[in-house]
């Protein structure tokens, strides 16, 4: 999750359903002009978004942002281009490493702005299977239903 009084700008909600979160990154994303007015207005999308290292940097794919409306048409940039991510060199070489080693994907989960700057939530994660997804609602709904058993327990 992103810190403490930040309120994310987007967030990809499908992603902890379809993939087990094995460790999250901060890292800082470039933009270009009207982008960040975009981001601030939420018109953003991380659905099927997906990180990848490139030739020794990190980049965002997929990730959709609207056009600021009130931009001129000179300044208006492709909303589906990829991102540059901004890493330190070891993250990024532990990252390239990783999922390539054990087959791990990188995905969003959300952005936001911290002092001002955008960020980007990344997770190194593992694909979940049907099976894993049902054990995890499972087991999701048996801890709520035990946390609320407790609670009553504690009123009466």
């Amino acid at each position: 999750m992103p810190p403490k009084g930040t309120k994310p700008v987007a967030q990809n909600r499908k992603a902890r359903h379809d993939f087990t979160v094995l460790e999250t990154f901060e890292c800082g994303i470039a933009l270009k002009g009207s982008e960040v007015k975009s981001l601030r207005a939420g018109q953003v999308q991380l659905r099927d978004s997906f990180a990848r290292v490139d030739n020794g940097e990190m980049w965002l794919h997929g990730m959709h942002v609207a056009p600021y409306a009130n931009a001129s048409a000179w300044g208006a940039v492709d909303p589906d281009r990829t991102r540059k991510l901004l890493l330190h060199r070891r993250e990024i070489d532990e990252l390239a490493a990783r999922t390539q080693q054990d087959s791990l994907t990188l995905v969003p989960l959300a952005v936001y702005f911290d002092n001002g700057r955008a960020k980007v939530e990344l997770a190194l994660a593992r694909g979940r299977h049907t099976y894993d997804k049902r054990r995890a609602i499972a087991e999701r709904d048996a801890k709520r239903d035990a946390d609320r058993a407790v609670r009553n327990r504690e009123r009466g």
